[in-house]
């Protein structure tokens, strides 16, 4: 059992792991062996609150299926068992981001003080430019 939060856990068992031949640089050892992990995990499996959910499917982008299953792709490493505790790592990571509720944001309004120094500024700043003008001649 995987633990994402206090109350919610994940069975090791819902989690697909397989193992594909990764992409780039590195020689013989790319062509060779099968070392990047595909890790699918179908989310219905997991009961989280419907904000939760939301905010899963906004993070996950396109790394979500249309069926609800998250795949994440793990190459960073050489071996198969480090990219194997990269994916579920990084699995993990975005279900604990998922259930974090953001705090809302309360709106603010200008205090007096810089009411009144905005104003003082932009009047010196009008002085300032009325007083750059010619001073034109009077016949």
């Amino acid at each position: 059992m995987l633990r994402i939060s206090r109350d919610l856990t994940i069975d090791e068992n819902d989690i697909e792991i397989g193992f594909v031949r990764a992409s780039g640089p590195g020689g013989q050892n790319v062509n060779k062996l099968a070392t990047a992990a595909q890790l699918r995990f179908d989310t219905r499996r997991l009961t989280l609150p419907a904000d939760a959910d939301a905010r899963l499917y906004r993070l996950a982008g396109q790394r979500m299926t249309k069926d609800g299953v998250i795949v994440i792709h793990a190459q960073r490493f050489r071996t198969q068992e480090r990219n194997r505790a990269d994916a579920i790592d990084r699995l993990l990571g975005l279900l604990r981001e998922a259930l974090v509720r953001p705090t809302p944001r309360r709106p603010t309004k200008p205090t007096l003080g810089s009411k009144q120094r905005r104003l003082e500024g932009k009047k010196r700043r009008s002085d300032i430019k009325a007083k750059r003008g010619s001073g034109g001649f009077d016949d």
